[in-house]
């Protein structure tokens, strides 16, 4: 269950960050996370969750984004959603696809005080 360890590795960085900006309260924690990430994000909330208990952090409202999985066939140009983790192009069906989105895993906002 490496969603423990990436637990682990934002409250370090959130905890960095309020260190560095002065800040004493987290209200939110936003992340994006990509569909193709290999990140279960309610198991990654639970592992927060349980690390957050009796910290400074604890309360703290996690909010996940999932960021849909999108290429570009390199054939055609064609934009798309990769769906079911197929890469190929639904227009011209060449397997030769740039992604473009959904391999994000990244803290996009705090707010705090």
């Amino acid at each position: 269950m490496h969603e423990l360890s990436l637990a682990q590795n934002i409250i370090e960085i959130i905890t960095g960050e309020l260190l560095e900006n002065g800040l004493t309260k987290v209200d939110t924690i936003t992340l994006k996370i990509g569909e193709m990430a290999q990140v279960l994000p309610d198991s990654l909330r639970f592992g927060f969750e349980c690390l957050i208990r009796e910290t400074p952090l604890e309360g703290v409202k996690l909010i996940i984004e999932i960021v849909p999985a999108k290429g570009r066939c390199m054939s055609c140009g064609k934009n798309f959603i990769i769906e079911n983790r197929e890469f190929i192009c639904p227009e011209c069906g060449k397997a030769g696809i740039e992604v473009l989105t959904g391999k994000e895993l990244e803290i996009v906002e705090l707010e705090g005080t």
